[in-house]
């Protein structure tokens, strides 16, 4: 390694949005990004919930430094009050901009390993002057180590999605059976897909934005020519309260409050049969090869043909065992913002601006940002992500100054946790912190209530405070 390390480029992982907005905050800096993306296109995960839709408006999730990029393109910008579905997000922003950075983007590329030139995580000396060492792997088979001055890890935690098992491990026959499992929102447009969930009785696991989309969208399956007799079996880990659906007409963004609306009527026009107080231990087949699902309090739910889980995400940190990372010891994220995102603890609404002094860890000039900077807490907005990146790109550029002036203020959130009752399934919120929606009234199943209008979100990790992008 002979290069000066100021001189080499900053490796940020990850094509994503908040890895590119960081990659333009970068090149805005006159440093030199080199984007190491494993898929093969920019917005890889995003493209894989194309069909649903955000609840951020096209103003909320386009990084600053970004479209200063874009407009020396042929870029045109979309309207900043419509919202973009994921497919949208991709095509229309994440891949033009992918392409405004060029060469300074590598597709098909995926990080295997990251350290210190020549240092592994116990040795200390002449360490924080050595580069970083980022080890990858070409789609073709090929390896690779790539030497940078700092790295920013914006790789998110779409690939680690949570099991069924209340314990955090998969439940006991969740793996074999496999072949009826899923961990996404469900593409109904694909014929084959739709073909799975029509007429069937598929259990939706999860109380978030993700099981809330998955919910609507059986509901209009099950009201459509092709989709009789489906119906969904919705499992919470916690009771159902007013609350549960979200802030409603009195979420600050609108489509977020509209999902919940509409993931509750689809429960009272008895598309969706609730089940509270459901922590999954197994999943067992029954003799007509259907699943039957056994909670840890010996309940036996009836059997289904599908089940959705929907439980959250978690991050990958396999690649970074030699990387000293101080991180929460619940959330899996750095500690210092843990205490700020915590859903244990965190009343919605009240994230407290961050940048890079709560993302740093004691391996200086390394950083967790966007999605997995989060670790298992679901409470993400991309508007974080792009704040948190100008912030840690100021830092690594060593303009305290501009990095230490952090400036967020984001909408009141239509999902809450409350203090301490996170995933309590005897909790109704009642004493919950009070953070986004009107005083909590008990919700009435099975009463008729007006139709409300589907609206679909951005694929986000279910099971908590508030809700995803």
């Amino acid at each position: 390694m002979n290069a000066p390390t100021a001189e080499l480029p900053v490796v940020v992982i990850g094509a994503g949005p908040a890895g590119l907005a960081a990659a333009a905050h970068l090149v805005d800096r006159g440093l030199t990004p080199l984007v190491l993306e494993a898929g093969p296109a920019a917005g890889t995960t995003v493209r894989e919930w194309s069909h649903v839709r955000l609840f951020s408006t096209w103003a909320e999730v386009v990084d600053t430094a970004a479209e200063k990029l874009l407009a020396a393109t042929d870029w045109t910008r979309p309207d900043p009050a419509a919202y973009p579905s994921g497919g949208d997000w991709a095509e229309q922003y994440l891949q033009p901009l992918a392409d405004a950075l060029g060469d300074r983007v590598r597709l098909g590329v995926t990080v295997t390993g990251v350290s210190r030139a020549g240092r592994d995580r116990i040795v200390d000396a002449d360490r924080e002057a050595q580069p970083f060492v980022v080890h990858v792997t070409h789609a073709e088979g090929r390896e690779e180590r790539i030497f940078a001055r700092a790295v920013i890890d914006a790789s998110g935690t779409w690939t680690t999605p949570s099991p069924a098992g209340a314990d955090g491990l998969p439940a006991l026959g969740e793996k074999a059976a496999a072949d009826h499992v899923a961990y996404r929102v469900p593409d109904l447009r694909d014929p084959a897909v739709r073909a799975r969930y029509a007429g069937r009785r598929t259990a939706v696991i999860g109380s978030g934005a993700s099981a809330f989309t998955a919910l609507v969208l059986l509901a209009d399956l099950a009201g459509s020519d092709d989709g009789a007799g489906t119906k969904a079996l919705w499992i919470l880990r916690r009771g159902i309260s007013g609350s549960t659906f979200g802030g409603g007409t009195a979420d600050q963004l609108p489509a977020r409050g509209a999902l919940g609306l509409a993931a509750r009527a689809a429960v009272d026009e008895g598309h969706a049969d609730a089940v509270t107080g459901f922590r999954t231990e197994a999943i067992e087949r029954h003799t007509d090869g259907r699943l039957v699902l056994v909670g840890e309090d010996g309940r036996r739910l009836e059997p289904v043909d599908e089940v959705i889980v929907l439980t959250g995400f978690r991050p990958d940190l396999s690649f970074l065992s030699e990387v000293r990372l101080n991180l929460d010891e619940r959330l899996q994220a750095p500690a210092a913002l843990a205490p700020l995102i915590d859903p244990n603890q965190h009343s919605c609404g009240t994230v407290y601006p961050h940048g890079h002094r709560e993302l740093s860890h004691p391996e200086q000039d390394f950083y967790l940002v966007g999605m997995k900077s989060y670790g298992r807490a679901p409470t993400f907005l991309a508007m974080t992500g792009y704040e948190q990146v100008r912030s840690v790109v100021a830092a690594v550029a060593g303009d305290l100054e501009a990095a230490d002036r952090v400036e967020l203020s984001l909408p009141e959130t239509g999902v809450c946790g409350g203090a301490g009752l996170f995933d309590d399934p005897e909790a109704d919120d009642a004493t919950g912190g009070g953070c986004c929606a009107p005083a909590p009234q008990l919700v009435q199943l099975g009463a008729p209530t007006a139709t409300v209008a589907a609206v679909p979100v951005e694929e986000a990790p279910a099971g908590g405070c508030c809700g995803g992008s």
